[in-house]
């Protein structure tokens, strides 16, 4: 469903999180850094645990329901408008909260869920044991305001310090990796990741980074809201210094100088789109070649001050960044150089900085960027943080609590029902032909299924968390998150770590693993209810389990053997037949209008729009072989085919800002939540026989696109 693992920067940095989604490039990044992680609701993770609902309060918004007939919309045809049936009553009853940017189903559960965890913490704050205290600690340090503001920049002296200290460029690469350390994204990302042509082995991987802003483009984009947004960008870094002491005109001056810097980094960043390409961060580089591509930038100095001093090799996801990052470090002065590192390190530690720091934040990246109204409560800003940082100890807690066996087993049974059902797919394509189909049906048996929480829980004994210390617990977290990613540097891949938090609603396919993940904050209402009938639940999570084994075989996963290796083991004839039925996704979804003056991009959402389509596809065939056993009646007035229908459209359900809209056409890989509705429904002929829909009916497709 959404954002893959964080190495120099915790797993989303979520408190950032001023909204439902943290839109800030560190959030960003984690989207890109590591392709090979495909969630199913873009750029959220959001935190969040499995509890019945009868135990919980209401919140805001009402109660996420598997099947709400409140939520329908019966003033409209379903032919006509099938997203507007499915969810108008729920838009028209939830608008957005003044914290959110975003107010869907998911966001729901996630308000729900994230009360869990309040709970939870806020339990073993007031009563620690030794097995809760670390979480307790740094949930009670992060919200304990009046001492953070006591402290005003004390706590951030220390790498201030070392930054004023920098007296030449050649002492830039060891300042570098300790702002790596603490967390701080300048001027490049560096990470552990799965060999792409090896996937047994990790190595290093250096990939682009350093800029402020949500995406390359928004450097360069000549519109007039890309042109605003900018000089808010400028105005905000200036507000930003002005805080840390500097006066106006000095402010003024290094804010230009870091909107010039990282300008030129982003001049050298690949573009998102080509980003999802696999073989475009595929660049196996050794130590010598990369002393040569750089040469301003005296590598040795930063790999000798982080645990990876004897690297042989790595790979450089894309060598024409790290040309720029040379020209960059290569005409700018050590003084504008320290002011960009400054900006970088205030960005990065602001959310817990004294107040007038987390307000001036929120006000560029939450309002102006998401259109959220208020700030969120301190509360959830930091239930998400021990979930970024001490997730798997919080999910611990999480699972005693609120997470059965049972849950787990019934989960097993439908992803073997959709596993079936994709193999019959397969096997039945008239457009592949028997070589490739047999490749195709190996890698579909050698795919893992991960369910609610690992097999193993990650040790924390190294990390250590101080109570009163709010921002060096965070970056003794991040230090500690940094040194177990590059500990895996050169070791076997552990095929058994997850990549999100237990408590996350959210899931995701990993091509270099070749496993589906689904972790237990998913596995609840209005996505999986063991209460409701069959047709229901397979229109929910039956299409979550469908997209995310799709994603094995979309435009990027596709391109990875059973193995996880990035290898072409398609005939070339199937090649040009995939890339064909792929380009009818891509006209379609780039029709589609998000917002004003901006359309869809339909190359960039083709992975998602390829999963979406394909998993409701053969979550309806796992469906009706299950009702040729047990057919069933109607049920509130409706069949069991309309029921998955009305099922799958009611978890997209949502009301979002104009600004978010905006924010994801432009980054987020997955597309907007009608058209992930809409788009899929118009290319089933089932929907139009469960429906009754005439030929020409605008829910229905004259050419339908279809892949798997």
């Amino acid at each position: 469903m959404e954002p893959s693992s964080s190495v120099s920067v915790k797993l989303a940095r979520t408190i950032l999180s001023y909204t439902e989604v943290s839109y800030t490039e560190a959030a960003m990044s984690i989207t890109d850094r590591r392709m090979r992680l495909r969630p199913l609701v873009g750029l959220v993770a959001a935190s969040l645990a499995l509890i019945p609902a009868a135990a919980l309060a209401a919140p805001e918004g009402g109660e996420a329901r598997s099947f709400d007939l409140s939520a329908l919309d019966t003033s409209v045809n379903p032919c006509e408008n099938f997203y507007q049936y499915a969810c108008g009553g729920w838009v028209k009853n939830n608008p957005i909260p003044a914290d959110q940017s975003s107010w869907g189903t998911f966001n729901q559960l996630a308000e729900r869920n994230r009360e869990t965890l309040h709970q939870i913490l806020e339990e073993v704050g007031a009563n620690p044991t030794a097995k809760t205290r670390k979480i307790g600690d740094y949930y009670a340090s992060c919200m304990d305001e009046q001492a953070i503001d006591a402290k005003g920049l004390a706590p951030l002296k220390p790498a201030l310090d070392r930054i004023a200290a920098l007296k030449s460029k050649r002492d830039l690469p060891a300042t570098v990796a300790y702002l790596h350390t603490l967390g701080t994204q300048a001027l490049f990302s560096f990470y552990s990741l799965q060999d792409y042509n090896d996937a047994t082995r990790v190595i290093a991987h250096a990939d682009q980074g350093g800029l402020g802003l949500p995406d390359r483009d928004y450097y360069f984009k000549d519109d007039a809201k890309s042109a605003e947004q900018r000089r808010a960008y400028v105005a905000h870094v200036q507000k930003m210094f002005e805080l840390a002491g500097e006066s106006p005109a000095v402010a003024a001056r290094n804010a230009q100088t870091v909107m010039r810097i990282e300008t030129a980094l982003a001049r050298g960043a690949l573009e998102r789109v080509k980003r999802r390409e696999p073989s475009n961060l595929n660049h196996p580089t050794s130590r010598p070649a990369l002393d040569r591509l750089t040469p301003a930038f005296a590598w040795q100095g930063y790999f000798a001050n982080i645990p990876a001093a004897k690297l042989a090799s790595l790979n450089v996801a894309e060598p024409g960044f790290f040309k720029a990052l040379n020209g960059v470090v290569a005409s700018t002065s050590v003084d504008d150089l320290k002011t960009y590192l400054r900006w970088h390190l205030l960005r990065a530690s602001a959310p817990l900085l004294p107040t007038p720091f987390v307000n001036a934040d929120f006000d560029f990246y939450g309002r102006t960027l998401t259109g959220a109204k208020e700030l969120r409560a301190r509360w959830k800003r930091c239930v998400q943080a021990v979930d970024s940082d001490l997730g798997e100890d919080l999910g611990q807690a999480y699972v005693a609590r609120a997470f059965g066996p049972e849950s787990k087993q019934r989960m097993l049974k439908l992803v073997a029902a959709l596993e079936k059902s994709l193999g019959e797919d397969i096997g039945a394509l008239e457009w592949m032909s028997a070589g490739t189909k047999r490749e195709a049906l190996v890698k579909l048996k050698a795919m893992a299924n991960k369910i609610g929480y690992p097999d193993r829980w990650r040790d924390y004994s190294a990390l250590k968390v101080v109570r009163g210390d709010a921002l060096g617990n965070s970056q003794r977290a991040n230090a500690f998150e940094f040194r177990r990613q590059l500990a895996k540097i050169g070791k076997p891949v552990d095929k058994n770590e997850w990549l999100m938090t237990p408590p996350t609603v959210n899931a995701y396919y990993d091509p270099q693993n070749n496993n589906i993940n689904f972790p237990a904050g998913i596995l609840q209402p209005p996505f999986f209810d063991p209460k409701i009938d069959d047709a229901v639940n397979f229109g929910a999570i039956g299409v979550v389990i469908g997209h995310e084994l799709t994603h094995g075989f979309d435009d990027e996963g596709r391109q990875f053997d059973a193995r996880g290796n990035l290898r072409d083991w398609w005939q070339p004839v199937d090649a040009r037949e995939f890339t064909q039925r792929a380009s009818c996704l891509v006209d379609q979804y780039s029709g589609y209008t998000a917002v004003a003056d901006v359309k869809l991009n339909g190359k960039l959402t083709l992975g998602e729009n390829t999963a979406d389509n394909g998993g409701a596809r053969i979550a309806y065939m796992a469906l009706m072989e299950i009702l040729k056993e047990q057919p069933q009646e109607k049920i509130d007035g409706f069949t069991p085919e309309q029921r998955f229908f009305i099922g799958y459209g009611q978890i997209w359900c949502s009301n979002q800002t104009p600004e978010v809209v905006r924010l994801r056409a432009l980054t987020d890989p997955h597309s907007k939540p009608e058209f992930r509705v809409t788009g899929v429904v118009t290319n089933m002929p089932e929907f139009q026989k469960a429906f009754s829909c005439p030929a020409k009916a605008p829910m229905v497709r004259e050419n339908r696109c279809r892949v798997w």
